[in-house]
């Protein structure tokens, strides 16, 4: 199980990514809305989309789940 976090700052594209505890590109404390422990990115990025409907996996920590 890994802890899974949301950026609450949308990219350019409008996209709110989710990352991993220890991403080098988890958002400061600040800027991240955490969303729980789960066994893989699919249930983080499910979770993330209540809040953030267009959320999508960081492509280094979580690429299974991320979109082009």
């Amino acid at each position: 199980m890994a802890s899974y976090y949301v950026n609450k700052n949308a990219q350019s594209n409008g996209d709110h990514e989710v990352h991993t505890s220890g991403c080098i590109w988890l958002p400061d404390v600040n800027n991240r809305k955490y969303l729980g422990e789960f066994d893989n990115c699919r249930g983080a990025v499910i979770e993330a989309k209540k809040t953030y409907p267009q959320s999508n996996g960081c492509k280094h920590c979580s690429l299974p789940c991320h979109t082009s």
